[in-house]
C-alpha cells in the first residue's frame, strides 16, 4: 500500500511540474517584447520601395503594437526627406508612418555633407549623432533585425 502511495505521489508531482512548466512557458512568451527591426536606407531610388515595405511590415505583423521599426537613412536617400524637396503627398505619407510609430534617424555625416539641418528635414526625424552605420550596429546589438531592401 505504501509503495502505491509513493508511486501516486511521484506521478502527481511529475504531472504538476509539467503543468507549471507549461504555465511558466506561456507567461514568458506573453512577456516577450515586440519584434524590433532596423531598416537601412541609402539609395535614393529605393525610398518609395522601402516606405512601402515598412507599411507592409506593420500590416503583416498586425500593427505597430507588434513591431518596433527604426528607419536609418544616410547617403543620397536623405535628399528625399529634405522638406523643401518633398512633395505634399510624400510628406503626408512619411508623417503617417511616424504617427504609426516609425522612428526615423538621419546620419549626421550625411547631413553635414548635404549641408542640411534637422529643421530642414521632414518632421519627426532624429539625428544619428555618431553616424548611421554606428547606429545600425547599436540597434543590432539591442536585438533589432537588420534589413536593407
Amino acid at each position: 500500500m505504501q509503495r502505491r502511495n509513493i508511486l501516486w505521489t511521484m506521478f502527481s508531482s511529475i504531472g504538476a511540474a509539467a503543468v507549471l512548466a507549461g504555465v511558466a512557458s506561456r507567461a514568458k512568451a506573453a512577456s516577450v517584447d515586440k519584434a524590433k527591426v532596423a531598416y537601412h536606407l541609402s539609395d535614393l531610388d529605393k525610398v518609395g520601395f522601402v516606405l512601402g515595405n515598412i507599411q507592409n511590415h506593420y500590416d503583416g505583423m498586425g500593427g505597430p503594437d507588434k513591431v518596433k521599426i527604426n528607419l536609418v537613412i544616410h547617403g543620397p536617400a536623405l535628399k528625399a526627406f529634405h522638406s523643401a524637396q518633398a512633395s505634399p503627398e510624400f510628406s503626408q505619407h512619411v508623417a503617417q508612418l511616424a504617427k504609426t510609430g516609425l522612428e526615423m534617424d538621419a546620419c549626421i555625416n550625411t547631413m553635414k555633407a548635404q549641408n542640411v539641418s534637422l529643421k530642414e528635414l521632414l518632421p519627426d526625424f532624429k539625428v544619428a549623432d555618431k553616424g548611421a552605420v554606428v547606429l545600425l550596429a547599436d540597434l543590432q546589438s539591442q536585438g533589432y533585425v537588420y534589413l536593407r531592401p
